[in-house]
């Protein structure tokens, strides 16, 4: 798997991830500096060698309006680490409503959890609490900043320091 480049804006936000490729284009073309690499990787042509860019910043602040995470079922599953919210499984999950629809909950990030087929049949159109039900933790809103932090604990080690830290 080809390493991921984490571009942050001239703040420090994060704002995007790249290919190496299109990070060392802007770094030549002096659109972005390199703050971290990859200890050991290097890029070799002809008559150069670079470093393996792990995170660049633009050097002109570019403002890029935010609409959040994409609220679907791929970004749930990711949420709650692939698995059910109530009782902890990794198979045969399902997108459950906590407060069901018909009691008024809505479909909103705070109110989607994963959940197995088997919990999500046993708590049925009830609330957790009518269902005597507890879920391990509650849903949340992620920032792109919390998928990245996912991503870079698992991938690139590099990227840590300039991500806010997870609170969830």
């Amino acid at each position: 798997m080809e390493k991921k480049v984490l571009v942050l804006n001239l703040d420090h936000t994060p704002i995007a991830v790249v290919t190496v490729q299109k990070a060392i284009v802007l770094t030549i073309l002096e659109k972005a500096t390199s703050l971290a690499h990859f200890e050991y990787l290097r890029i070799r042509t002809v008559d150069r060698e670079f470093f393996y860019p792990a995170v660049i910043r633009l050097y002109e602040y570019k403002n890029i309006p935010y609409k959040g995470v994409m609220l679907n079922r791929s970004n749930i599953f990711k949420r709650d680490d692939q698995s059910c919210l109530y009782c902890g499984a990794t198979k045969s999950l399902t997108i459950d409503h906590v407060i069901p629809k018909s009691k008024g909950g809505r479909t909103s990030w705070n109110n989607l959890a994963t959940a197995c087929h088997r919990c999500n049949t046993l708590k049925g159109d009830k609330t957790p609490e009518q269902a005597g039900m507890s879920l391990r933790k509650l849903p949340f809103k992620p920032t792109l900043s919390h998928f990245l932090a996912e991503y870079a604990e698992r991938h690139a080690e590099e990227w840590l320091p300039f991500l806010p830290m997870r609170t969830v």
